[in-house]
């Protein structure tokens, strides 16, 4: 079996056969999850001390954040994302 590596952002990368979940930060339930993760010693902080934008949840119950936003990981995944992204993805960059 040939393991995908997926780009999660400044240099680091996770095995995409071990990803289950790639998850927004911005709920309780995530960040009770963050917590849990990281009384246990498997949380794993890719973001190189930017903010938070996704919480990617592998199959050993490690949590691992990212500075990249969902969709832009499920782009790199070689999932298509959503509709609902790319026009957010749009106003951001007509933002700046």
């Amino acid at each position: 079996m040939e393991l995908t590596l997926i780009p999660i952002g400044y240099g680091n990368i996770v095995v995409g056969q071990r990803i289950v979940a790639i998850i927004a930060p911005d709920s309780s339930p995530v960040k009770r999850l963050r917590e849990e993760a990281a009384a246990h010693g498997k949380l794993i902080d890719a973001t190189h001390g930017r903010r938070t934008r996704a919480v990617i949840i592998t199959d050993s119950d490690h949590v691992v954040l990212s500075a990249l936003q969902p969709e832009t990981i499920s782009q790199r995944f070689g999932g298509n994302g959503t509709q609902e992204s790319n026009s957010t993805e749009t106003r951001t960059r007509n933002k700046k």
